[in-house]
């Protein structure tokens, strides 16, 4: 117990001290690990979908792009640019708080689960798949085409001029000094991040070990023997879309805040394959892979980028930076999936070795 104590304290103060030091070799870098933090709140509600409840989910970057848009429209000037009634009503404009515009998107992106979970719980697998996939791509057509002839997403342009997060007077668009030294605001959204995370293991943590968890995970097995135990599998079904549309919608949240424009180029079909990549590369329903797999795939793509310019440059500029980075990236993928098919951290159920046969001895 005191060795597990040990190891979370020096964890704690090597995230707390990671940005300081990342910082002082570039910004950039910060912001790699932000979104790294980011990518990892959408994986870990995208693990209680497909990991505990075993629906195999492709659209979950619809409730990303419900929760970016509704905090961009609540916390920019676009809404009362192009609706008088708006204007009128808030003179000074539409600057939503924190703590009402989170709420509102965790919410909002819950009903878009559960509208979700409705009609397709009779679908599995591929069947499940193709539909979630195809509600995805609708959000992402609709929030590309809600321009005319009401302008509310402003189309493919997007959504910019939106407010930093501030919470309760701190404000994260800004840069803080303590004395000499100064904490950019990247910085500060790392830490917002890294709370938000902390606090997202933690309701996954109780979740997989209470009884709905348990529920879940029998359905996942097996969902006809968790029906004729007494489990009600329809609701279960629903909870797991809305819990992990919550997460996914909070993210969405973050992410408008963190970037100041979101457009809808941002929750294409590819994020969603890379977010179910994430949980299935570290290891379905278990919280540090799904943590250790989000970390590694978010952060890949842009440290490669370092690598893939000197590789270009080596070629006399006949290989594509960008396509040699997705080779790079795509390799290393099936290089981990041919090691480890099971994930880079399986959970302790999965992988255990098959009970061998007990011989009776011959009297």
């Amino acid at each position: 117990m005191k060795n597990k104590l040990f190891l979370f304290i020096i964890a704690a103060l090597a995230l707390l001290a990671l940005p300081l030091f990342a910082q002082q070799f570039g910004q950039g870098w910060v912001r790699i690990l932000a979104l790294a933090l980011l990518y990892v709140l959408l994986a870990l509600g995208l693990n209680i979908v497909v990991g505990y409840a075993g629906l195999l989910d492709l659209g979950y970057v619809a409730f990303y792009a419900v929760g970016a848009y509704m905090y961009a429209l609540l916390a920019s000037p676009h809404l009362t640019e192009n609706f008088e009634w708006i204007a009128n009503a808030f003179p000074n404009g539409l600057h939503t708080p924190i703590w009402l515009v989170i709420p509102l998107a965790a919410g909002l992106a819950a009903l878009a689960g559960v509208l979700l979970g409705t009609p397709v719980l009779k679908l599995r697998g591929d069947y499940l798949a193709i539909v979630t996939l195809g509600f995805g791509e609708i959000i992402r057509v609709f929030m590309n085409n809600l321009e005319y002839p009401l302008n509310i997403t402003n189309g493919p342009r997007g959504l910019d001029r939106i407010d930093a997060m501030n919470l309760f007077g701190f404000d994260f668009g800004k840069t803080k000094y303590v004395g000499e030294f100064a904490i950019p605001s990247v910085t500060l959204y790392y830490y917002l991040f890294l709370a938000l995370v902390i606090f997202s293991v933690l309701i996954c943590y109780r979740l997989e070990r209470s009884r709905i968890g348990r529920a879940w995970m029998a359905i996942r097995e097996d969902e006809i023997a968790a029906k004729a135990m007494g489990i009600n599998t329809r609701n279960m079904k629903l909870l797991a879309f809305g819990m992990g549309a919550t997460f996914g919608g909070v993210s969405g949240s973050m992410f408008a805040a963190f970037q100041g424009f979101v457009s809808p180029e941002s929750f294409s079909l590819q994020e969603s394959v890379m977010i179910v990549a994430m949980i299935v590369l570290g290891g379905l329903g278990h919280i540090p892979g799904v943590i250790l797999g989000a970390v590694l795939l978010a952060a890949l793509p842009e440290v490669l980028r370092y690598v893939a310019g000197p590789l270009q440059e080596m070629t006399g500029g006949r290989l594509d930076a960008a396509i040699l980075r997705q080779l790079l990236i795509a390799l290393a993928m099936i290089s981990i999936m041919l090691l480890r098919p099971r994930g880079l951290w399986p959970s302790p159920e999965h992988g255990k070795a098959a009970p061998r046969p007990v011989t009776k001895l011959m009297r």
